[in-house]
């Protein structure tokens, strides 16, 4: 195992041993439509706890669905996230408009910052459920609201 993965890994069970079971939300992006998150856990590591993550990381694992017909709305993250497609196929198109499919059983990995904006959409007849981990800086929203791409706005 690499280094990464041991330390994803590691972050993922710390979050995991502090259940934060809060029930449905609405999804941070807009416009959004169809999209619905749970939080499973959460927990922030404080800086200088683990010498990988110098500055601190809020870790949180959140269950999302987005119905068939839903989208998440165009966003970004401030840091990496990974998430794992459970259902359905995810439609993720990114700055570029060239979208990508993932299907259940697939790994996301979603880089950071507002170059790398993007939408998730289900344009299947299933819900698509993530799970998703965010690592992110502390105070940071996990994600934020972006304006589609030129390409998006024909």
């Amino acid at each position: 195992m690499t280094f990464r993965t041991t330390a994803i890994t590691a972050i993922a069970a710390a979050a995991l041993l502090t259940p934060a079971l809060l029930g449905p939300v609405t999804a941070n992006a807009t416009p959004s439509s169809g999209v619905s998150a749970v939080t499973l856990a959460e927990t922030d590591i404080p800086a200088g706890l683990l010498p990988f993550v110098p500055q601190g990381v809020h870790v949180e694992v959140r269950e999302i669905t987005i119905a068939p017909g839903g989208t998440t709305g165009w966003h970004f993250h401030d840091a990496q996230i990974y998430a794992f497609v459970r259902q359905g196929t995810l439609t993720h198109p990114g700055a570029d408009c060239k979208p990508v499919v993932y299907r259940a059983g697939e790994v996301i990995e979603e880089p950071a910052g507002k170059v790398n904006t993007h939408e998730g959409t289900n344009l299947g007849t299933v819900p698509v459920i993530l799970d998703v981990l965010y690592l992110m800086p502390p105070g940071k929203p996990l994600s934020e609201d972006a304006v589609a791409p030129a390409c998006a706005q024909s």
